[in-house]
């Protein structure tokens, strides 16, 4: 997965921060936006969980700050609910002109509402999924309902939201109430996902219950247990990403890879040299890996390195291999880990006598077993690791053929 940062110009001049994540492969089938809550910004750590359990299902997911937050430009007076979904279609604008027409929008709180509407706008969009929305805009004005009359007789007066300050004026109050969300949401006749938690005391489950009510088929509704609203813990944000992305297939089908085909070999490694710098594609009859170089070394660390590859290969066959013989000989063998490392050393530092001295691979290779094993079956486990197939490939002279197809 790899997330880049993008500056968009909104349609009032300020430039909204914006970051992209894109799936391992760095193709995805799809792309989506998320929109963030009331006085949050997109490096809300659940905002990042649910961006990025969605490019595990092909989606590419543009996360960004509304006007006046995070780091975009602009004042959050100017922040109002129409204010937010302007952006959203300029952001949306903004993808369908330089990478391709977001089809999925996810929204979380008022986000949510944002994209509710939104949605119903566009076109391009698939679908809607939303976390802890509420059925009307104005249920955030409680936040500060206490300062309305400094509002009215003052103009500008700067509220705390959240143990944080914000200045507001009239318009920013009087904005919340223009939108018939329930309306809105009958009339969108596209596949709506709702999530809300129980247990949310900053938007009440009775407002998913009004938002779902008030929607047609194809509808659903997904409880958060446990949640609170801002998704705060990890597991609970991972959730709801890889509930979305398991929702969205229905509507969103995997695209096959018809790029790669293996013809008849094991594997095809498959890069595409001038857009792809070292990323490489590696397909083998059922399954899709990504390879690349780390940064130090020019690439984008996308994903393991080649050795890191061998390395891993290693590994498996090793563990696999133990696996087989503690089983044959009924050993209590519970768990095995093989640690590897790959180098270059001199035949000096390994203590080899060679007529002429040189560097050489070197693979480090550590063995930890967990289960009721003394120490003569230990040494025996060692011995085995060494006789797994890939070991013996790679201590064993090779002979190549390479042709040119």
């Amino acid at each position: 997965m790899n997330s880049s940062r993008l500056k968009i110009e909104n349609r009032n001049g300020n430039v909204l921060n914006a970051y992209l994540e894109l799936p391992a492969n760095q193709k995805p089938d799809y792309y989506a936006i998320f929109a963030h809550c009331f006085t949050c910004s997109s490096n809300l750590k659940a905002v990042k969980h649910v961006s990025k359990s969605l490019t595990k299902d092909g989606f590419a997911v543009l996360r960004f700050d509304f006007t006046g937050l995070g780091q975009s430009e602009g004042e959050f007076a100017d922040s109002h609910f129409s204010a937010n979904i302007e952006d959203l279609l300029d952001v949306h604008q903004y993808m369908s002109q330089n990478y391709a027409a977001p089809s999925l929008l996810v929204g979380h709180s008022l986000g949510g509402a944002a994209v509710l509407v939104s949605g119903s706008k566009l076109r391009s969009v698939k679908a809607v999924a939303t976390v802890g929305a509420p059925s009307t805009v104005g249920h955030v004005k409680r936040l500060f309902s206490h300062q309305f009359n400094e509002v009215e007789s003052k103009g500008n007066v700067e509220v705390n939201i959240g143990g944080r300050p914000f200045v507001i004026n009239q318009d920013f109050v009087s904005e919340f109430d223009k939108t018939n969300l329930p309306q809105i949401v009958k009339d969108l006749r596209k596949p709506l996902l709702i999530m809300h938690s129980p247990f949310d005391k900053t938007v009440g489950i009775e407002n998913a219950q009004e938002l779902y009510l008030s929607a047609h088929h194809p509808k659903s509704f997904v409880t958060l247990d446990n949640a609170d609203h801002l998704l705060s813990e990890e597991v609970d944000s991972k959730y709801v990403g890889d509930i979305i992305g398991t929702w969205a297939k229905r509507y969103f089908p995997v695209k096959k890879n018809e790029i790669l085909d293996t013809e008849g070999e094991q594997l095809v490694g498959y890069l595409n040299v001038e857009e792809d710098n070292f990323t490489t594609t590696i397909q083998t009859k059922k399954h899709s890996l990504i390879a690349d170089e780390p940064k130090d070394f020019g690439g984008d660390d996308f994903g393991p390195s080649p050795y890191e590859y061998l390395n891993a290969a290693l590994a498996a066959c090793t563990v696999m291999t133990l696996k087989l013989y503690s089983e044959k000989k009924k050993w209590d063998l519970k768990e095995v880990f093989v640690y590897i490392t790959h180098s270059r050393k001199h035949s000096d530092d390994l203590k080899l006598e060679l007529e002429k001295p040189k560097y050489l691979d070197h693979i480090f290779k550590k063995l930890k077993f967990v289960g009721n094993l003394d120490e003569t079956q230990k040494q025996r486990l060692k011995e085995i690791a060494s006789k797994c197939p890939v070991h013996k490939t790679l201590a064993n002279e090779v002979v190549f053929e390479t042709e040119i197809i």
